[in-house]
Parts: C-alpha cells; structure tokens; sequence
C-alpha cells in the first residue's frame, strides 16, 4: 500500500507539472498600443489635449489597451515625438492640433505599418491616416447667439491663442451667432476682439502664458464686454482669475466643458463649445483595436453631434426658456442647411 501511495503522489506531482507548464507556454497576447504628441498645453492643460487624452484614458479603461503620451514643448518637438514613438513600436499615434499637421503628413507615409490620426489636422491620400476638423463656427454661432441674448452691457468680446483657421473658426461662428440674434431681435449687440473682414483681432500668440489671458481680459471688460469667449486653451484661465477678482464677467469656454474641468468657477461658466475629439479619438483605437481602421479625413459637426454648445452646469436653469427655445430652433436651421453658420467672405 505505502509503494502504491508513493507511485500515486509521483503521478500528481508530474501531473500539476505538466499542467503549470502547459499554462506558462502560452503567453498573452501584447496589449495594442495608443500614442498621444500633445501641443504645447499637454495633457493636463484642462482644455484641448486633455480634452483628447480622455478619449486615450476611455480606450484604456474599456478597450484594455496601452496608452502613453509626449508633449511637445515647441515646434521642433513635433516630428522628433512622433519618431519616437515609431520607435517604441505604437500601434496608433496620435498628432493633437493644427500646428501638429505638416510633421504627421510627413511620418505617417514613411511609416505604413502604423495608424496615424490627428486633431485639427487633415490627411493627405494616404492610407494610414485619418485626419479629423471640426465645423466648430457651427457651435459658436450658438454661443454668439446664446452671449447676445444674455449680455448686460450689448457688448460681448472674444481674444485668441494663434490666428490659424481651427482658431479663428471659433470667432467666424461667434460673430455670425451675434448677428443672427440682432436680426431677430432688431439689437445692436456688438463684438469686441475680431473682425470676420480682415479675419483680425486679439491674439496672445501662443496657448500656455496665462498672464497674456488677463492683460485681454482686463482689455475687453473695460472695453464694456460682459461676456467673453477666449480660444486659447489654458489661456482662457487668466480670464477666469480676472473675473473672480472682479465679481464680473462671463464666459464660453471652448473645446471642453469648462464647468467640469472648473468645478470651483462654475458661477462665471456660461457655456462651453464642444470640440468631441475625445469621441474620436476613442472611435479611432477601437477601430484599431478591431482591424477595421481606415485612413481618410472626419468632420465633426453639429448634426453628428460631434460639436455642441452646453450651458454651464450652474447656468442650466438660469437661461431664459425663451432663449433655449430660439437656440435650438437655430441648430435646426444650421443642420438643415437653411442658416449658414460660415462667415461670407466673399460678401465682405
């Protein structure tokens, strides 16, 4: 019995053996991986590569794939970032912003085996790329109509980070949102910082010095504007600091909604037009994910819902219902075709 009981504990051994053995032979699959290059604002900048770095953080949490990020700290970062992560062997790399286009169009084709896509920026004929704009005059029309309907003074303002066309969309849009409420309501409401003619106005130059933000602010109020729409990234906050010390002052933020990434000023956050290119970002990697991952160019807009304007959350129920009512009522037209939320240069 003792050597049957012995022959039998050898069998269980060799038996857990072989089966921890088996279970060790077959490796897991490598996790794909996602790669974000910022702009200069980085990806806790609380507006546009943060903004796409949640659709990253969504892709990780859902899709169980790796996600990394550079940031670029000026121009000459761009392409040297992107090399980078070819060398590290992403999957997907991701160019965040306009200024990001020309390196992107120049890595992707050099590099076939990998997916590329950007914000703000468009794909040339290749096709692994997908390059993405946004039709964001089309929410910022009902922002100026939004800021024309709840101006105290008649006068509302906007000031920018760079003059590049993804930029000076968001005041096209605003400026042809003021008009529209003026001819609807016979007012004179007026912007100050942009001149659709001239496609001219405020700029700080860049999209990171704060400072720059208050001195526009500080400029724009005084100039009689209540409510102001900074394009400029984390550049907007100095407009925020300006408006607490003052007690004064609304704003639309751009890109994100502002009200959430600053819960602590949300008393100064009218509205926000929303740039979804965390939705895009996020449907990228999936496809990916997927294999079905195509190149080729997306635009977002408001009939896919891929640009919004959302009230502020402290000024949902402040708004006039009235207000709401027309607000809608012009999305409809603008999805329709009926309103153009595009500034007519040709008629200026």
């Amino acid at each position: 019995m003792k050597k049957m009981y012995a022959v039998l504990s050898v069998l269980l051994v060799l038996a857990f053996t072989l089966s921890a053995c088996g279970k060790a032979a077959t490796p897991a699959a490598p996790a794909y991986i996602a790669c974000q290059v910022s702009d200069t604002g980085g990806t806790d900048d609380k507006s546009f590569n943060q903004f796409a770095w949640v659709g990253m953080e969504r892709a990780k949490a859902e899709l169980g794939v790796d996600v990394k990020f550079l940031e670029s700290k000026g121009e000459a970062d761009y392409e040297p970032n992107l090399n980078a992560f070819v060398a590290e062997g992403c999957d997907m790399i991701f160019g965040i912003g306009y200024l990001l286009d020309g390196a992107v169009a120049k890595v992707a084709p050099a590099n076939p085996d990998i997916s590329f896509a950007g914000v703000d920026t468009w794909s040339p004929d290749v096709t692994n790329y997908m390059g993405s704009f946004y039709n964001i005059n089309e929410a910022t029309m009902l922002a100026g109509y939004l800021a024309a309907g709840m101006t105290k003074t008649g006068t509302v303002g906007v000031y920018a980070g760079i003059n590049i066309p993804p930029v000076t969309a968001f005041s096209d849009g605003y400026y042809m949102g003021i008009q529209e409420y003026n001819k609807v309501h016979g007012t004179n409401v007026k912007l100050e910082g942009w001149d659709p003619v001239v496609q001219d106005g405020l700029f700080t130059g860049d999209f990171t010095d704060t400072d720059k933000g208050r001195t526009m602010t500080e400029t724009l109020l005084d100039a009689g504007a209540d409510i102001i729409m900074p394009v400029a990234g984390p550049v907007g906050q100095g407009s925020l600091a300006v408006f607490k010390e003052r007690g004064t002052g609304l704003l639309i933020g751009v890109d994100t909604d502002w009200s959430s990434f600053y819960p602590d000023m949300t008393d100064y956050i009218l509205a926000s037009a929303m740039k979804r290119m965390d939705l895009f970002v996020f449907d990228q990697i999936k496809a990916g994910v997927d294999g079905t991952f195509v190149g080729g160019n997306f635009t977002g807009t408001l009939e896919n819902g891929r640009v919004s304007m959302d009230l502020g959350s402290a000024w949902k129920d402040k708004v006039p219902a009235a207000l709401i009512a027309e607000i809608e009522a012009l999305k409809a037209k603008i999805i329709s075709g009926e309103v153009s939320a595009a500034y007519p240069r040709a008629a200026g």
